[in-house]
């Protein structure tokens, strides 16, 4: 028998509950949705079945390599078997397949079925069976179904099933209205807002400074606190490494070919002066030169462009050389400081210009450039000598030599690490992400391989031992045992400065008094407030007007006072747009129930047998 059809069963992302428009489209699509997978054949014709109804193998194996196909499209990567089974995909597309099989039974009992004609119809519209004029085509519909392993007959009995099923579900599903309490309730609940205030404590609010803590006080904390002054488990690698910026220094430079390099890269070095300027475009020059007067009697330049209907980024022409800007160039750099010229022809007409800043002329010479220069180019000889490399270091590996041979022929260099996976940021050689691949792959026994590097360095890595979570000593970690006893200590004393502040407001002191006060009118449940905890809003929308209560998280000790609470609008069209997607949420949250009940009642009912060995068969031809 399956598992239970718990709501615990793990679903994709993007699936959430939507049974009824999979059990209506799902035969159909599982029809079409498997090219290439392998026709079974043989004895193993089915996985199982629900009362007297086979599920067909070929049938299983499309819906689940369909499957794999969106989850595929969906995470941007391709998914294999092992992965989607964690997800529970198999045991979804099993479910699906006996619902359908329960409902097929179903149909064929109460003599429920569709026409010829309204098969006929289904076919020639389906888009898989239309040629390149957008028609029906015969010789497309008998290809794409033999493709799929599938024969015309046998095809058009899955549809016409398919229909009949659609008729069963529709009957099924259809019909029902949400009770008005229900979506008032909730469409009150949903757009119910609340006014709060907030006061957030720093170290500043504390009435006294906290002590320096002492050396027992230390001492003790590490010991209490042990799990967070342990060295986590590591992998030790020994490992030999080539890396450009080992050996760029190591690289000559020809002074001829950094001349050239110069030169052909002269404007990076050699810039001329420049202006950020603003070109305002008019219809005509007797409009501009309107406006350049009214420039010229203290109008501000913002009125004239809000008056353009455009915005400043529409018109901002960045930094421009005098060429850049053709004839209004001679008057735009003639201003030693921000002003207006105009009007003057451009390409788009008559304008104004508006220059902001000047940018002085740049020139670094070849004498200045030459050590930036010639590290490029030692540089990317270093990678080109190690890419040269490569093949001949990992055939050594490949041939027995030890690391240290290797890295004595080559050059390399030699270390050790202790490498965490899960470090949060990892540095020196462990900061590759090539590096931790292979780390996180590398397991006793495997033999040293050549890995490249994303800045054209070369690696290889020998297992060593795995290292045990190993405490700190005291004196080691005292840095960071200080400060994470600071840390603490500072969140008790605000702890308790917050609840000291509760006490006084309640007994009638004003918020305020005790600092700078965060006021928010009115916010949402699913609102958010920068910096705070999580727990923030459910507390809002916990409290009654006038309640106060500390709120601490990471980071963060508040006091917060609940002033107002706004009832949901009743009128409007945002409330009746709101209100008529809750009813439409709940109606398709009955018709998926009342078609789950329906489906199991008719399985329990027809009982079910599944293969396991079949599946299994199936599964292996994924892998």
């Amino acid at each position: 028998m399956m598992a239970d059809n718990s709501n615990d069963t793990p679903r994709k992302k993007g699936k959430g509950t939507q049974i009824v428009v999979w059990l209506l489209m799902a035969m159909l699509v599982v029809g079409l949705g498997g090219f290439g997978v392998t026709n079974f054949g043989g004895g193993l014709t089915s996985i199982g079945r629900v009362g007297d109804r086979d599920i067909d193998t070929n049938t299983y194996a499309r819906a689940l390599q369909q499957e794999l196909a969106a989850l595929t499209a969906q995470f941007g990567q391709n998914v294999t078997l092992s992965q989607a089974q964690s997800l529970g995909l198999d045991r979804q597309v099993l479910q699906t397949l006996v619902s359908q099989a329960a409902l097929d039974n179903e149909a064929e009992r109460v003599l429920l079925s569709v026409g010829d004609e309204t098969v006929a119809q289904r076919i020639t519209q389906t888009p898989a069976f239309q040629g390149t004029a957008g028609q029906f085509d015969r010789e497309t519909y008998r290809f794409t179904l033999d493709r799929n392993n599938l024969t015309e007959a046998a095809y058009e009995a899955s549809l016409r099933a398919d229909l009949a099923r659609q008729l069963l579900t529709g009957a099924v599903a259809g019909g029902f209205v949400a009770p008005a309490a229900l979506t008032d309730t909730l469409y009150n609940w949903v757009g119910e807002r609340r006014g709060f205030s907030l006061l957030r404590l720093t170290t500043q609010d504390l009435t006294a400074p906290l002590p320096e803590p002492s050396e027992e006080a230390l001492r003790a904390f590490h010991q209490e606190n042990i799990a967070q002054f342990t060295a986590p488990e590591a992998k030790r690698i020994r490992y030999a490494a080539l890396l450009p910026d080992a050996i760029a220094a190591d690289q000559p430079v020809d002074d001829a070919v950094l001349e050239r390099l110069y030169n052909e890269r002269i404007a990076e070095f050699v810039q001329p002066e420049k202006r950020l300027v603003e070109r305002l475009v008019y219809p005509s020059a007797e409009e501009a030169a309107a406006a350049k007067a009214r420039i010229d009697a203290g109008e501000a330049f913002e009125t004239l462009v809000a008056e353009r209907g455009v915005d400043l980024e529409d018109i901002d022409l960045g930094d421009v050389t005098a060429a850049d800007l053709g004839a209004a160039g001679d008057a735009v750099f003639a201003l030693d400081g921000p002003g207006v010229v105009g009007p003057f022809d451009s390409d788009l007409g008559p304008a104004l210009f508006r220059m902001n800043a000047i940018l002085a002329a740049q020139e670094i010479t070849l004498e200045e450039a030459k050590p930036d220069l010639a590290l490029e180019i030692q540089s990317d000889a270093a990678r080109r000598l190690i890419a040269d490399r490569v093949e001949a270091i990992d055939d050594m590996l490949a041939g027995g030599a030890t690391l240290d041979e290797v890295a004595a022929e080559h050059g390399m260099t030699l270390e050790t690490i202790d490498y965490v996976a899960s470090a949060p940021a990892p540095e020196g050689i462990a900061a590759y992400p090539a590096f931790r691949s292979a780390a996180d792959a590398l397991a006793e026994g495997d033999f040293p391989e050549a890995v490249l590097l994303q800045d054209g360095g070369v690696v290889a890595l020998q297992y060593v031992e795995l290292v045990p979570a190993t405490p700190i000593a005291f004196e080691t970690a005292r840095e960071d045992v200080t400060t994470a006893y600071r840390a603490a200590e500072t969140t008790k004393a605000l702890a308790a400065r917050a609840i000291e502040i509760k006490a006084a407001v309640e007994a009638g002191q004003s918020l305020g008094a005790f600092g700078i006060v965060e006021r928010t009118a009115s916010i949402a449940r699913e609102g958010f407030v920068e910096g705070a905890p999580a727990d923030l809003m459910p507390a809002v929308f916990a409290m009654q007007p006038g309640e106060v209560r500390v709120i601490e998280g990471p980071n963060f000790t508040g006091v917060l006072r609940l002033d107002d609470i706004t009832p949901a609008e009743q009128e409007g069209e945002e409330a009746a747009a709101l209100k008529g997607a809750i009813a439409a949420q709940v109606e398709q949250a009955y018709a998926q129930d009342a078609l789950q009940l329906f489906s199991t009642a008719l399985t329990d009912e027809a009982g079910i047998f599944l293969d396991q060995n079949a599946i299994n068969a199936v599964h292996a031809q994924f892998n």
